[in-house]
């Protein structure tokens, strides 16, 4: 689904992701029809309207929030930026009732506290509503049902809404997870960075409690990542407009769908490959993929090509140790995976080496807080083979 564009009023948008993300943002944002996508530091900007922020909280898969740029300028010193700060009609923005809260970065030698500068916006704002409503609203730092984002370079400041508020990875379908899962947006991204064309086998041989499969499905059928997800914070500004909303979200595809290719997701924990089925069952897509429990290398193939993207442990498992599993896993891909596109995602770099093969692509990205490497091995038939050992 394209998104039309109704409102001629033009927001500065910016949608943040993780490091590594920022193409497949781009990606995204170009087949849902915005054109010329900006890429920044762990963002995306493009311009827009209500609409389009309403849309994109609904639709994206790879972003972590939508930001709608508020003001952005250059302040002398502190009491210039509680100035500038203040000149923002916050009171138009959202009532005394809400809660609220600043959080950002800052990278400046103007403040030897990086926190400081966010106690001198919320300043502003507290004192605008008491000047012209007598009454404050009240910080939640935790939970804020509005939320303001601070960028501050030097002596140059950006302040915008965060209208998503919790992180768009938090969909709304995953209810279990098994030990160290992969974030949904994580997952979304590898998909796209993957280049998988959705109409072609789809394998994840680890797939813990189904992040990876559970993306693929919702990608490949076109059901929006957060159909299942019922807060956003752009429902507590004061301009929301809820007819808008509503039809944005009841034209989402929601019916059941059947894939015409096989996504397969085995695990040999069956505890997890349980909470993976619990995850899917309540999506639109829940008879799209194939669990199995057992061993990947007793994994069942289906001819012809394909893509598998896997995030194996980091560390031991289960008593076996890393390198050992990874050579195992570079040993199956070489000998029973002939045609398939094969991606692993690990921040053990000596594992890595332990699959023996030559990688076709190499991608620096983050999983959390953990720098990782994204790594391709195609994988040939007969006289193409062209595996090589790493060097």
């Amino acid at each position: 689904m394209v998104r039309k564009v109704m409102s001629e009023e033009k927001l500065k948008i910016t949608i943040k992701t993780l490091y590594g993300f920022e193409k497949a943002v781009q990606q995204e944002l170009q087949e849902l029809g915005y054109h010329d996508p900006e890429i920044l530091n762990r963002a995306v900007r493009i311009t827009g309207a209500w609409r389009d922020v309403y849309y994109l909280n609904l639709y994206l898969r790879t972003g972590l929030v939508v930001l709608v740029e508020l003001a952005a300028f250059s302040f002398k010193d502190k009491d210039d930026l509680y100035a500038q700060a203040k000149k923002i009609n916050w009171v138009s923005l959202f009532d005394k009732g809400k809660t609220f809260a600043i959080k950002g970065a800052i990278f400046s030698d103007v403040f030897t506290n990086t926190q400081f500068p966010q106690l001198l916006i919320k300043d502003a704002i507290v004192d605008q509503f008491r000047e012209q409503t007598g009454d404050r609203p009240n910080i939640d730092a935790k939970n804020p049902q509005v939320s303001i984002d601070v960028y501050i370079s030097g002596k140059n400041c950006v302040l915008s809404l965060n209208t998503t508020g919790a992180p768009l990875y938090k969909r709304g379908y995953r209810t279990e997870t098994g030990p160290a899962p992969l974030n949904e947006v994580a997952a979304a991204g590898l998909l796209y960075l993957s280049g998988w064309d959705r109409k072609s086998t789809f394998i994840d041989p680890m797939c813990g409690s189904g992040t990876l499969v559970i993306e693929a499905a919702l990608l490949a059928a076109g059901i929006p990542a957060n159909i299942e997800r019922r807060h956003y914070a752009f429902k507590n500004l004061l301009n929301f407009d809820r007819e808008l909303w509503e039809g944005i979200y009841e034209a989402a595809p929601k019916k059941p769908v059947k894939l015409d290719f096989s996504i397969i997701a085995s695990d040999i924990d069956q505890i997890v490959v349980t909470k993976a089925k619990r995850n899917i069952r309540a999506l639109p897509v829940s008879r799209c993929v194939q669990f199995v429990m057992g061993d990947f290398e007793d994994l069942k193939i289906p001819e012809g090509n394909g893509v598998l993207i896997t995030n194996p442990p980091y560390g031991e498992r289960m008593g076996e140790e890393i390198e050992a599993l990874y050579a195992r896993l570079g040993d199956w891909f070489k000998h029973e995976l002939a045609g398939y596109e094969c991606w692993v995602i690990s921040s053990n770099e000596d594992a890595l080496k332990s699959v023996a093969l030559k990688p076709s692509r190499k991608m620096k990205i983050f999983n959390g807080s953990l720098e990782c490497s994204f790594r391709n091995y195609s994988i040939y038939e007969g006289s193409k083979k062209k595996i090589q050992q790493e060097e």
